[in-house]
């Protein structure tokens, strides 16, 4: 298991085109497809700082039955089933990528470097998909919806997009310390 995740960081170009590809279409749905549904409101994913009870029913209202099946399918039950894991693993391999010019990093063991990218990403992996596990039950079940549901989904939508700042910070943060420690050798 550990060498598994160690070998992500080989592919970390080609996971972060996938992701970006996935990404792509992902927001191309939003923007063409899911909005029109909707009445203009956006989706609930993209609200990164939650949204109100009544903003949540008022977007659910706006799809109605056959926009709430629509975007069930097209979002929830395809790309958002895929996208938190192909995210999950591009942020661990740029991790470790980045973490390997770090020579600090670079010198703890496999294992330690391993848990470490895990517990950055983790964190973000498991809100993103209990978010869609929520707002795929309020899709399924409009009616029976409550405020709690909507309250949850709401914070767990805020909390996926904390937890995915952490891992995003810790990259630049790798990348940029390198780039520093590779200029002060070259001088």
């Amino acid at each position: 298991m550990i060498h598994a995740i160690l070998r992500l960081r080989r592919h970390a170009a080609a996971l972060s085109f996938a992701t970006a590809a996935v990404f792509a279409a992902m927001t191309m749905l939003e923007f063409l497809y899911f909005r029109r549904l909707s009445g203009g409101l956006s989706s609930l994913d993209l609200r990164f700082w939650g949204f109100s009870e009544s903003e949540g029913f008022a977007w659910v209202a706006g799809l109605g039955r056959l926009g709430a099946e629509t975007i069930l399918v097209w979002h929830y039950l395809t790309f958002d089933l895929i996208f938190p894991a192909l995210l999950s693993a591009t942020l661990t391999s740029l991790i470790l990528k980045a973490g390997d010019r770090l020579p600090r990093f670079a010198a703890l063991s496999d294992r330690l470097r391993a848990i470490l990218a895990l517990a950055l990403v983790l964190p973000y992996t498991i809100a993103d998909y209990a978010e869609n596990v929520v707002v795929a039950r309020i899709l399924s079940d409009p009616p029976s919806a409550g405020a709690e549901a909507m309250a949850l989904a709401s914070g767990l939508i805020v909390a996926k997009f904390a937890f995915l700042a952490v891992p995003v910070v810790v990259i630049g943060t790798f990348t940029l310390a390198a780039a520093r420690r590779s200029r002060a050798l070259q001088r």
